[in-house]
């Protein structure tokens, strides 16, 4: 007899219940032999073998000294069974509170760095409206002055400041685009201060914003900025695309940036600053000094402007970033 039987139901064999009784055992076998016989189941290729296990299954349960050992064989491998069970039951357990624990630590940090995401764009939000309004309120408030000031020194103040574009101009202002998904805190690899490294040498920054909750998106304001910007693409693994909103590039910035000073590592809100001289004894014609009136206004008028363009620009991202 196959040492193997005794690791099968021998009750489940025969179709009977472990605590069958020896009629209840011959009746079970007698109706399973007439359904695996092999005579009268030529077809089937395991008709013999299943004949050949009811055989042994009665053998061993009509043995009273065989049965005994079956069943404590059985029952040993029941609790087993059991133990197993609880043991699963337990692992399974201590897995599910395994992971709940790393989601919950995972979602706590995933809402802390948020927050602190968060919290640094309105600091720098708050701090580009407050440089934004102070530049317009002194602005506003050198204005009458300077123009009596510095009448017969505005020509010699545009030539020293190469930066300044002309009064019907607007600066520069291009959309930053880059696949990032919804819940992806590295924003596709790009933050403000890889974004200001890699866009800086292109021209001076006034303004870099980059939004939080709305992800793969940026504006940029340069004082001027250099054509070949419209090459550049960022990172080859999440390339960027580049919208014009306002403003031109320059063909010519790289060699007049060779006798200037170098671009600003910051991007902050520039004043305006003009060269004193002594104006004693010094005379201008009649209509030189009118239209020096005229370029000083507009010169001024337009840093109004773009200034408060720039605080709407920002205000208008921010809300955005809200919704």
């Amino acid at each position: 007899m196959s040492k193997d039987i005794y690791k099968k139901n021998l009750y489940g064999i025969l179709g009977v219940i472990e605590t069958a009784s020896e009629k209840e055992i011959l009746r079970g076998y007698r109706k399973k032999a007439l359904l695996c016989h092999p005579d009268k189941n030529p077809d089937n290729p395991k008709a013999a073998e299943l004949f050949h296990e009811l055989s042994q299954a009665l053998e061993i349960l009509t043995d009273a000294a065989a049965r005994a050992a079956y069943d404590q064989t059985l029952k040993a491998k029941k609790a087993v069974e059991a133990r197993n069970q609880v043991l699963d039951s337990k692992r399974k357990k201590f897995k599910e509170d395994l992971e709940a624990r790393e989601k919950a630590s995972f979602e706590k940090n995933e809402a802390l760095a948020a927050a602190e995401v968060e919290r640094k764009v309105r600091v720098d939000i708050e701090r580009l409206r407050k440089e934004g309004s102070r530049l317009l309120e002194q602005e506003q408030q050198r204005l009458p002055e300077e123009i009596k000031q510095f009448k017969s020194t505005l020509d010699q103040a545009f030539n020293s400041n190469p930066g300044t574009s002309s009064p019907s101009s607007s600066p520069p202002r291009i959309k930053l685009k880059w696949k990032a998904n919804k819940d992806d805190i590295a924003n596709g690899g790009y933050n403000n201060d890889n974004l200001h490294n890699l866009l800086s040498c292109y021209g001076k920054i006034n303004t870099l914003f980059v939004t939080t909750k709305r992800k793969g998106s940026a504006i940029v304001e340069f004082d001027r900025v250099s054509s070949d910007i419209l090459s550049e693409h960022g990172h080859q693994s999440n390339p960027l695309t580049l919208v014009w909103l306002s403003g031109k590039p320059c063909e010519n910035l790289k060699d007049d940036n060779e006798t200037t000073t170098p671009y600003n590592s910051k991007p902050v809100l520039e004043e305006h600053s003009f060269k004193y001289s002594n104006l004693s004894g010094v005379s201008e014609p009649q209509d030189k000094t009118a239209q020096s009136d005229n370029d000083f206004e507009s010169l001024v008028l337009m840093r109004m402007r773009q200034a408060e363009e720039r605080k709407k620009l920002i205000e208008q991202m921010r809300k955005e970033d809200n919704d």
